[in-house]
Order: structure tokens, then sequence, then C-alpha cells
């Protein structure tokens, strides 16, 4: 198994309306957990949106937040005054020594970030 990519919540969701330019690149996918419970906690889901989330995390790895994480978090949101779900993936992804697939320019400024934004189409 090669790298880790993570997908950050903004990703997913590009993902599922099928925003994203070109497909996910090969390869092996995790997610944070504070992904898992973002969108799935999102008020206005609709069912279909629902069941495809649910059946997308069944076939994913999923990153709880342990130790590591939590203490990296703390470091990040100190830092660079992140949002915590934000420092959360973050934290995450750098604990794993995983790519962060996200097109969130606050998180682009984390020189310890290993990151890379999709192309999406526009609207």
């Amino acid at each position: 198994m090669g790298k880790v990519n993570i997908l950050d919540t903004n990703i997913i969701i590009y993902l599922q309306s099928g925003l994203l330019v070109d497909p996910l690149p090969k390869g092996y996918y995790a997610v944070s957990v504070i992904t898992e419970m973002e969108l799935l906690s999102f008020s206005p889901l609709s069912p279909e949106q629902e069941y495809w989330l649910t059946q997308f995390f069944k076939d994913i790895s999923i990153i709880p937040c342990h130790d590591q994480v939590k203490l990296q978090t703390i470091t990040l949101r100190r830092q660079y005054r992140l949002k915590l779900p934000d420092a959360i993936i973050a934290a995450t992804a750098i604990t794993t020594d995983a790519l962060l697939l996200t097109n969130d320019s606050q998180l682009h400024k984390i020189p310890e970030l290993c990151w890379q934004s999709l192309a999406i189409q526009e609207k």
C-alpha cells in the first residue's frame, strides 16, 4: 500500500455533487472521523445523499481521533487559529503522514501539511 490520501469534507461534497473535473486518482483513501460526523450531521441532508454517504463510508477507512491527533490539533489551532474541524482533519493527515486532498485555502498555509487541491467545475 502506498501513501494514504485523506479526503477533506469539501472534496467529498464535490465528489458527491459531480463537481470534480477529474476522477480521484487511484490510491488508498481515508477520512477523519470529523469528516464523517460533519457530512452525516448536515441538517438538510436528503435521503439520497445520506444513503450515498453511508455507502461511501462503508468503503473507506475512517481514522479516529487518537491522542496524537488531539495533541496535533491543539498545536494547529493555537498556531494557525483554525476552526476545530479543520484542525482535526489537518492533524489527522499530519499524524498519519498522509496527503490531504482539500480545496480549503486556510489549510494550505500549514507548512507541515502535505496537501493537494483538486479542480472543480463551475456551477
